[in-house]
């Protein structure tokens, strides 16, 4: 029996029609606003491939009084052909900002075609939300733009927060990501500034709360979780185990890096283990070869919940580049 063509995908065997899917985004979703850093996390991309996304800053990044020459200098690197992945995405001012509409108008007239996302932050709630779905669909109709751009966010306010899973459950957004800085300043010294260090973060309980709300509301609705930046870049051990925090108890399937040293770790972080990899491949073959019947696999009882998980597990290497057996690739990455 040909298992590998009787057999169906895994994409179309282990998932319940209508059950919410999150696009398989990048791991590592790294920020540049300074032209020479925005000029030089093109070149990575390139040297290391579409394991992480760029993210051309005109929130933080754009200087005052020419914030609309730097978005016409991020609309060229989107076209340039410097963006061999398609992975280069932007960043915008709050939807509330005067030069919001004239940045969008801009990098959709210039982008749109190219445009993988548009980050929106500071959202207040949902209605932000739509009013930047609007926006953005507006400008694509004036300019002649046949395709949907997906949003991203930052939850990074209290309305944010009280409206977390209507924003997650969003037809338009992709990912939501989690404003660390932000939200600590919401508080009004409430919160104390060691929340905003590496340790610091995932200890305090309303620091935690809002990252555990933000995961759990993006995975039930097949959306990508991002976890918040560490600022302590140099200290490549403690950005490790901050994203292994990450990614193995809260639950996020992405973060940010604003330095690219900070890239590497992120990515292997958020990579499986080989040994995980290992056992996710062997499960998988037997399975499919199976037709997703239950396994016994060194006498444990494996079926289509098990399946799904280790089938993700598969789909996290393969995005973060780990090498895998050619029969794996043929079976489950062909083009």
């Amino acid at each position: 029996m040909d298992a590998l063509h009787q057999s169906p995908h895994p994409r179309d065997a282990l998932f319940d029609p209508g059950e919410p899917a999150a696009t398989p985004l990048p791991v590592c979703d790294h920020y540049a606003g300074v032209e020479v850093r925005m000029r030089k996390s093109l070149e990575l991309q390139a040297e290391m491939g579409p394991v992480f996304d760029v993210t051309l800053d005109a929130e933080d990044g754009a200087p005052v009084g020419g914030e609309m020459d730097h978005v016409a200098l991020m609309v060229e690197m989107i076209n340039s052909a410097q963006n061999q992945f398609g992975r280069v995405g932007a960043r915008v001012k709050p939807v509330d900002h005067p030069l919001f509409g004239n940045m969008v108008d801009a990098l959709v007239a210039g982008a749109g075609q190219r445009l993988p996302y548009l980050m929106i932050p500071k959202v207040r709630g949902v209605a932000d939300v739509d009013r930047a779905a609007a926006a953005v669909d507006q400008a694509c109709q004036r300019h002649g733009i046949a395709r949907t751009v997906p949003l991203h966010t930052l939850a990074e306010t209290h309305g944010a927060l009280r409206d977390i899973d209507a924003i997650a459950a969003h037809a338009r957004i992709e990912s939501v990501s989690f404003g660390l800085m932000d939200f600590v300043s919401a508080h009004r010294g409430a919160i104390p500034q060691s929340a905003m260090s590496v340790q610091g973060q995932f200890d305090h309980p309303l620091v935690l709360r809002a990252k555990l709300d933000i995961a759990a509301a993006c995975h039930a609705h097949g959306k990508t979780p991002s976890h918040c930046v560490v600022t302590e870049f140099k200290d490549t051990q403690a950005l490790a185990a901050a994203a292994d925090k990450a990614i193995r108890t809260l639950g996020y399937t992405r973060m940010w890096s604003i330095h690219p040293g900070q890239i590497p770790t992120i990515v292997d972080a958020f990579s499986p283990t080989v040994a995980e990899v290992d056992h996710a491949v062997e499960i998988l073959l037997a399975a499919q070869d199976a037709h997703w019947a239950p396994i016994r696999h060194q006498d444990i009882l494996h079926d289509r919940a098990s399946y799904r998980y280790f089938w993700h597990v598969l789909e996290r290497a393969h995005r973060t580049g780990q090498p895998l057996p050619a029969d794996v690739m043929e079976r489950f990455f062909a083009a």
